[in-house]
């Protein structure tokens, strides 16, 4: 069986490793995406990563729409606001506001005005429109042209949208500065995972807004920005590492609110001093809640679109960007976590349960630790996949085993101990032990005196009669006093104990069950002589010894759970000899030597122990001792 476990292993091994080859997109993007939030949450439980001072977001949230009215404000007193933020000199202003239609050529002129007289610290937003099949095949203006990405390879693989519109503002507001597309396409369910590095219009590749804001404050010129296709931007000196699509994988930080705000207002009022924003990375928009400028993330379904392009920035500035991990990386985890798998066989199913939830808890964790320590998003999906695939299976198996070896207990014991012992055996399986092992036990044999002639003298009916009340009767004190009933053998009982389940006291208990069926022998007579049938009398013998314990038959007709040995034997003849020595118990010497002082003295109330003669023993050069227990009448 073991075996064939093996091969169920090796067989989920490989079907995770196909599967994740082939890259079904309801697992590689819905579910993973959902584990990703999932590492996002449980890593910032564990420890809240550090957020940078040097990014600020200036928020025209509720409370400034309240003062300057509601949005959109002019854009000359947001022309104000932008003159008041870059008088503080900042590294960089992202403004991240679309100026879609001239609004007046006085306003329009005047952002125009502060736009050009800062040009090399201002990132201006811009709206491109995507449609699949549809593409611009125009002249792209040279005001747009001077933003994009000059520097490329493996033009080829690149496989990013392609936008068939531009919303570009103004003539005089768009020749007064650069521009970054704010472009972004959610996941299925909706949330924002993923930053376009960069888009394509007409053949030319747009950086996105959060990309050109951290160049700026980098201080990297747009020629020296590079796009690698299939793999990812160089920025000056640092790499950033994309998928296919030129996408980066956000590394959210928190909750909204994870950056410092400035609210709008309080710029335009003074209130803010040219410190708190001087060399600092500082980001425009509107967060108040009315302008539905908002995206979900991982941790919020309230987060403004500033604060996940202000994520972007972060992650490029810092250089804590997440990676996919190669393949090859998570094939090696889909095959260990499955292998570790291989050498989980506890014998019970619940242990196999705490065994598997174990390997799937330090699955996640070491997941963890790469994705936080070493910045690879490891995937979790299929090696999880294979430790719970292995953990079910094993657990029915080890279930239906179980289940398997409960029923076999209950068939081979039920005939033979009480309901108590077949639960114990059930709870603890491996006290059985099937097969023939050595124990030491403690056997009793009973037989009634003078059977045969007395069955002569009665109707088959009236034998049976008999011989039924007599076993159930017997057969109840054996089980009240926790014995195995082997068998009977015509009128013969043979019973033992240290089996199957151990049973330290075991020849004190076969004693003391010997004498409680002498007083429920008498009790027994007492209703036959009330009924006018004929008394019955038993005698009993009782040795200990170590013997073979086992089933024993024939495996495909008929098997019994039984003792063999010669201490067997010497049971069976003391019983016969109680005739000769008329008494009702014979035990021999080592069963005697068994019984404690203090069981001894307790007995003495109720039955006279005393020694009776020896008895020849085959293989043995010394006679055994006998000893003969008579219960006392008076309390029977």
């Amino acid at each position: 069986m073991k075996t064939k476990e093996t091969l169920i292993h090796i067989s989920i091994i490989l079907l995770m490793v196909s599967l994740f080859l082939l890259s079904p997109s309801v697992i590689n993007e819905h579910i993973e995406g959902l584990l990703t939030d999932f590492r996002f949450k449980l890593r910032n439980l564990i420890h809240t990563p550090s957020v940078s001072d040097e990014i600020v977001i200036v928020a025209i949230d509720e409370e400034s729409l309240r003062r300057y009215g509601r949005w959109p404000w002019s854009r000359a007193l947001q022309a104000r606001l932008i003159e008041d933020i870059l008088s503080a000199e900042p590294r960089v202003l992202g403004i991240d506001i679309l100026y879609v239609e001239p609004e007046s050529d006085v306003a329009d002129q005047r952002l125009a005005e502060v736009l050009s007289r800062y040009r090399n610290r201002v990132v201006l937003a811009l709206g491109f429109e995507i449609e699949e099949n549809k593409k611009y095949r125009g002249i792209i203006p040279q005001h747009l042209y001077r933003s994009t990405v000059q520097r490329i390879e493996n033009y080829s693989l690149l496989r990013v949208p392609e936008a068939y519109r531009c919303l570009l503002p103004p003539e005089e507001i768009a020749t007064a500065t650069v521009f970054g597309h704010v472009y972004s396409m959610p996941d299925r369910d909706g949330k924002r995972r993923w930053e376009y590095l960069y888009l394509q219009y007409n053949g030319e590749l747009v950086p996105s807004f959060a990309l050109q804001v951290a160049r700026v404050a980098m201080g990297v010129s747009v020629d020296a920005l590079k796009v690698i296709g299939g793999m990812g931007v160089e920025i000056g000196h640092r790499f950033i590492p994309t998928d296919t699509f030129g996408r980066m994988l956000i590394n959210y930080l928190g909750k909204e609110g994870s950056f410092c705000y400035i609210p709008a207002y309080r710029v335009l009022e003074g209130e803010i001093s040219k410190e708190e924003l001087r060399d600092r990375v500082v980001l425009l928009g509107v967060t108040a809640l009315t302008v539905y400028d908002l995206v979900i993330t991982p941790f919020s379904a309230n987060t403004p679109g500033t604060e996940k392009n202000a994520t972007v920035v972060s992650n490029i500035l810092t250089g804590r960007i997440l990676k996919d991990a190669p393949s090859f990386i998570n094939i090696l985890l889909i095959a260990v976590s499955g292998a570790l798998g291989i050498f989980i066989r506890p014998s019970r199913a619940v242990r196999t349960i705490l065994w598997f939830c174990g390997l799937a808890v330090a699955v996640l964790f070491f997941n963890l630790i790469i994705f936080e320590g070493f910045m690879w998003r490891l995937n979790l999906f299929y090696p999880m996949a294979v430790v719970l695939l292995e953990g079910g299976i094993a657990v029915t198996y080890r279930y239906l085993l179980e289940e398997r070896r409960q029923r076999q207990i209950k068939r081979i014991f039920s005939c033979y101990v009480s309901p108590k012992i077949v639960k114990r055996l059930i709870e603890s399986p491996e006290m059985v032990r099937l097969g023939g092992v050595k124990e030491k036990v403690t056997v009793l044999f009973a037989d009634i005196k003078g059977f045969t002639s007395l069955a002569e003298k009665l109707s088959p009916e009236e034998v049976v009669s008999i011989l039924n009340e007599y076993f159930k009767e017997m057969t109840d004190v054996i089980f009240a006093h926790d014995g195995t009933l082997d068998k009977f053998v015509g009128d013969e009982i043979m019973a033992f104990w240290g089996a199957p389940v151990k049973q330290p006291r075991h020849a004190e208990m076969a004693v003391q069950c010997a004498i409680e069926m002498i007083k429920r022998l008498r009790l027994l007579q007492q209703r036959c002589r009330a009924r006018g049938r004929p008394e019955i009398d038993a005698g009993i013998g009782i040795n200990t010894g170590e013997v073979i314990v086992g089933n024993i038959g024939s495996e495909d007709k008929k098997m019994d759970y039984t003792v063999i040995g010669d201490h067997v034997n010497l049971g069976a003849r003391l019983e016969s000899l109680t005739r000769q020595y008329n008494t009702d118990i014979l035990i021999s010497e080592f069963t005697y030597n068994c019984l404690s002082k203090e069981f001894i003295m307790k007995m003495d109330a109720v039955v006279e122990i005393k020694t009776v003669g020896t008895v020849k023993v085959r293989g043995r050069e010394t006679p055994v001792k006998l000893y003969s227990i008579a219960v006392n009448k008076g309390n029977s």
